[in-house]
């Protein structure tokens, strides 16, 4: 990525810390197609993700010398103007603490790790870091890692994350044409009827009066399919499902399962608060959903992968304790 800096002269009694110059950076087949906003996240690490978007609201930010929006997708050759952003010290103390987390699979073009619940994917609304930005400062050599995709902060289990462009990109067409099945665990409240059920409900995105978002099921909403197969019954008053997403909208599973009378264990967002507090006293502290298995064609070689994690340690012993009731 080749780079060429327009000088930008400090003044007398400058920071010692001053913004690094103005770059324009020609866009490589690395980054065609990205978008403009992850593309300065990745080349101005350490900046804050709110000034990168205001740098381009004020058109401080150009591609081939013309304004553009954050959602731009790059093509090779592009110019990017890059404005100078005022960095962190040298010798300041790193922001974001480097985390590994328990590896799946890994090869040159993705990594697939076991999200434990209650750390975020990403930062982003109230969340200083998660999974993504750790594991860039745990791996400071690596040229990318990308989220292929999301779970939500109290869901557990398999995510995908690109190391090449182009595995991000095939990876985001697999999800898009649903080339792969991705299936979850779901301990719900009440007794499941069918062993095995289509919802088909659309759901539709908002945004509560204190800026909360959530999801509800909508005519107006966009198409939503998950398929929930019985697992298991606990004396009727609770069931182990597995869902599997067809579509992959926000917070689905959670509200297709909530609005079909069976709301997630320690959902605190769609679920039963008596029913979360009551776990909570046991010392069932999350939501009980779990990803646990991905069967997906490989974004570079095409050869088929099964990927399993296990119920984490909190979820198995709840399953037995329901089990001895």
């Amino acid at each position: 990525m080749p780079l060429f800096a327009m000088r930008k002269e400090s003044s007398p009694g400058a920071s010692p810390n001053p913004p690094v110059a103005v770059r324009l950076v020609e866009v490589t087949d690395e980054h065609e197609g990205q978008r403009v906003d992850n593309f300065l996240f990745r080349i101005c690490k350490g900046v804050p993700k709110s000034h990168v978007y205001k740098a381009i609201r004020d058109g401080n930010v150009r591609v081939n010398k013309g304004r553009i929006q954050a959602d731009h997708r790059l093509e090779i050759g592009d110019v990017v103007r890059v404005p100078p952003f005022r960095l962190p010290a040298a010798d300041a103390p790193r922001a974001v603490p480097p985390a590994e987390f328990p590896v799946v699979y890994e090869d040159e073009g993705m990594l697939v790790v076991d999200k434990p619940a209650g750390i975020a994917v990403h930062g982003g609304s109230g969340v200083a870091f998660g999974v993504i930005e750790r594991l860039r400062a745990a791996r400071p050599q690596a040229p990318m890692l990308e989220l292929a995709h999301r779970l939500d902060r109290e869901t557990s289990g398999l995510l995908m994350i690109a190391k090449k462009r182009k595995a991000l990109l095939g990876l985001h067409h697999m999800l898009r044409e649903g080339l792969g099945s991705k299936r979850y665990y779901a301990l719900v409240q009440g007794d499941w009827v069918n062993d095995r059920q289509h919802i088909k409900l659309p759901l539709l995105k908002w945004t509560t009066a204190s800026g909360e978002r959530r999801v509800r099921v909508d005519r107006e909403g966009q198409t939503a399919h998950t398929i929930v197969t019985l697992k298991k019954r606990f004396g009727g008053a609770y069931s182990l499902v597995e869902a599997e997403l067809r579509t992959g909208r926000t917070h689905q599973i959670r509200v297709h399962l909530a609005s079909s009378g069976f709301p997630i264990v320690g959902d605190d967002k769609y679920g039963d608060d008596e029913v979360r507090a009551h776990f909570a006293r046991q010392g069932f502290n999350r939501m009980f959903l779990h990803a646990h298995q991905l069967t997906i064609p490989h974004p570079l070689t095409g050869e088929t992968l099964e990927l399993r994690a296990p119920l984490p340690p909190a979820c198995e012993e709840l399953l037995n304790t329901l089990e001895s009731v």
